[in-house]
C-alpha cells in the first residue's frame, strides 16, 4: 500500500475548533485525482488519573454532537503553543476536576479519526491522584467529577455507560499496561 501524492490543498472555512481544507489526491492504482475534505483539528490530551485508592477520576458532562451526557476520564484540547502532551494532562485534570498527581506518563497515542482528521490524541497516566485544587472550567464547561473504583470500568467499557471512542481508547492504554483485557477473563 503507498501514500497517494498530494496535489493541492485549498482552505474551505475557518469555525474556531477546526479548519476545513479541501485535498486532491492522486490514486497510484488508477492514476486519478481525488478531492477529499480535512478537518484541520489541534491535538488533544485524555487523562488516566488513578487514586492511591485504586479509583479512576472521571468526569460526567453533557456532549453537544450527540446530545448525551458522558462518562469520560478528563481531557481537552492541546492550547496554542503546547506541544507536549505531558504538559497539557496535568493541566487538564487540574483544570476539569481539581486533582493533581505524581510525574505524567505517556501511554500511549492514536490518531483521532485518520479518515478525516489531522489530529492526534495522546492518553497520559497520572498515578496517586489527589484533591488538591478548585476546579476552573471554562465559559462552556459543565463538569462533574467522580472517583470510579478501577475495578467497573470493563463493565462499563461493556455496557456502553463509557460511549465515547477516544475514552475506550486511553482505557484501553491503561488496562493494557495492568495486564487487563477488560473482557471478563
Amino acid at each position: 500500500m503507498q501514500r497517494w501524492p498530494h496535489i493541492r490543498s485549498k482552505p474551505l472555512a475557518d469555525f474556531r475548533i477546526f479548519k476545513v481544507r479541501s485535498d486532491v489526491k492522486l490514486s497510484p492504482r488508477t492514476g486519478k485525482e481525488h478531492d477529499f475534505f480535512v478537518l484541520e483539528a489541534p491535538n488533544w490530551v485524555n487523562v488516566v488519573a488513578v487514586t492511591p485508592r485504586d479509583e479512576l477520576v472521571m468526569v460526567e458532562q453533557y456532549r453537544v454532537g450527540s446530545d448525551t451526557v458522558e462518562l469520560e476520564v478528563p481531557g481537552g484540547v492541546m492550547d496554542p503553543g503546547e506541544t507536549d502532551p505531558l504538559v497539557t494532562g496535568p493541566r487538564e485534570l487540574r483544570e476539569e476536576t481539581g486533582y493533581a498527581g505524581g510525574p505524567p506518563r505517556l501511554l500511549g497515542k492514536v490518531f483521532s479519526n485518520p479518515a478525516i482528521l489531522t489530529n492526534t490524541t495522546f492518553t497520559v497516566l497520572i498515578e496517586g491522584c489527589e484533591l488538591k485544587h478548585a476546579t476552573d472550567f471554562d465559559s462552556g464547561e459543565d463538569i462533574r467529577t467522580h472517583l470510579v473504583p478501577l475495578a467497573e470500568i470493563p463493565a462499563l467499557l461493556r455496557s456502553g455507560r463509557i460511549g465515547h471512542p477516544l475514552v475506550h481508547v486511553a482505557l484501553s492504554h491503561y488496562l493494557l499496561l495492568r495486564g487487563e483485557s477488560g473482557d471478563g477473563k
